[in-house]
């Protein structure tokens, strides 16, 4: 014990100079600092490492080296992906969308369509109203019973045409009127309710007897709201006409009643229900 307690102490200044080379023989200088033992360099033994934990501690290391050097655009792609979370939250979800036919700018009661006329407007399905057109060439040349506001959908209910009788009772029939005073049909406008009332000339230059021929009758198109009715009702002559939707007991009384006698109308409120 005391041998090897000597042995492994600090080699001194004196002792290094007989310290032999282990390999040649020779005189060796010592190195300061260094541990010897039977004039040999001492190297103690350790225990051999664990199994894989030297690859372990290495795939860390290269792990941690990589998020370290990467660091800024790790942090920049998680606040984008961030970012893209949020906007996708809040943005609604996008509808399908169809095509209708709207004005492009305010058109009076009477007008023709041309296609300087006619917007192309995108729409939720449920927006657009029934009877709406889709194509420009299914409401070019057509004519509104009514005006329109510019982006307001036009239907076939607001032409002049079939389709003003959209909606109304079975076997209900548009009957053009010619008014005795043509003036008189600037103060009615589409969808007033109106009398229709025939007096006959009496005998001897007298008045005869005025006839309700209709009572309550919703008024179609008038002539004061211009336009070229020809395509519809098959003249240009329309000072003092009037158009009303009619049932049949009512239309048998107004057809040909303008060559009976004279035509006039007086404004009703609509009947209670």
């Amino acid at each position: 014990m005391a041998l090897a307690s000597v042995a492994t102490m600090p080699v001194t200044s004196s002792a290094r100079r007989s310290l032999p080379d282990s390999k040649s023989g020779t005189a060796q200088s010592p190195r300061p600092g260094k541990r010897y033992q039977g004039g040999k360099l001492f190297q103690p033994r350790l225990a051999p490492p664990r199994p894989g934990f030297g690859a372990r501690f290495t795939w860390r290391q290269r792990w941690r080296a990589r998020l370290s050097r990467n660091r800024r655009l790790i942090v920049a792609l998680l606040l984008c992906l961030a970012a893209g979370i949020a906007v996708n939250q809040l943005t609604p979800a996008t509808e399908r969308r169809v095509e209708v036919m709207s004005a492009a700018h305010d058109l009076p009661a009477g007008s023709t369509l041309g296609s300087d006329d006619i917007a192309v407007l995108h729409v939720a399905p449920g927006v657009a109203p029934s009877g709406a057109f889709t194509t420009v060439e299914s409401l070019q040349g057509k004519q509104l019973a009514s005006p329109l506001r510019k982006g307001q959908i036009p239907t076939d209910a607001q032409l002049l045409g079939p389709g003003l009788l959209a909606g109304s009772q079975p076997g209900t029939a548009a009957v053009p009127l010619r008014m005795a005073d043509p003036s008189s049909v600037q103060l009615v406008a589409t969808g007033q309710l109106v009398n229709v009332v025939m007096t006959s000339d009496g005998e001897y230059g007298r008045v005869g007897a005025s006839e309700v021929l209709a009572t309550a009758v919703p008024v179609l198109w008038t002539s004061s709201q211009g336009g070229k009715p020809g395509q519809w009702l098959g003249t240009n002559e329309t000072d003092g006409l009037l158009v009303v939707a009619a049932n049949p007991d009512q239309a048998a009384k107004l057809a040909g009643a303008s060559t009976q006698g004279k035509l006039f109308f007086t404004l009703v409120n609509a009947p209670p229900p």
